[in-house]
């Protein structure tokens, strides 16, 4: 029996934009917690098992939003919900921000969150995962 093989198409530009924002995002996040192990290290006092589970928290985030990236370029609708999940987290992340008087940060971040799940929702996004 032969094999039959299904040409899916190109990768719309909504997703790769939204494969984009999530590894960008992840390398950001990944450079926080590289940050972080060298505050971890040089920091006169500290309650080490805090910090370590705040830098393991930074990789996780990193390492999930980089496998989020990856699943949906190749078009694992499953993984669009998660993805939306941690877009979605920006929001009260950036209102905190807002309110203890860090808006230059908090409003981009809220922007970005609503901005990728606007992509991950956007019609060829939806046909391209297989949603119809």
């Amino acid at each position: 029996m032969a094999r039959v093989t299904i040409d899916s198409g190109p990768v719309p530009d909504t997703l790769r934009w939204a494969v984009r924002l999530l590894r960008g995002e992840a390398v950001a996040l990944a450079l926080l917690a590289a940050w972080l192990i060298w505050a971890d290290l040089t920091a006169t006092k500290t309650d080490l098992v805090s910090a370590l589970f705040v830098t393991a928290f930074a990789f996780a985030g990193a390492a999930a939003l980089w496998a989020l990236g990856a699943a949906l370029v190749r078009r694992r609708a499953g993984a669009r919900a998660p993805a939306m999940v941690l877009q979605l987290m920006l929001l009260p992340v950036g209102w905190f921000m807002i309110s203890g008087g860090l808006g230059w940060l908090g409003v981009p971040l809220m922007v970005l969150g609503v901005g990728v799940c606007a992509l991950l929702l956007s019609p060829p996004t939806t046909r391209a995962l297989g949603f119809h």
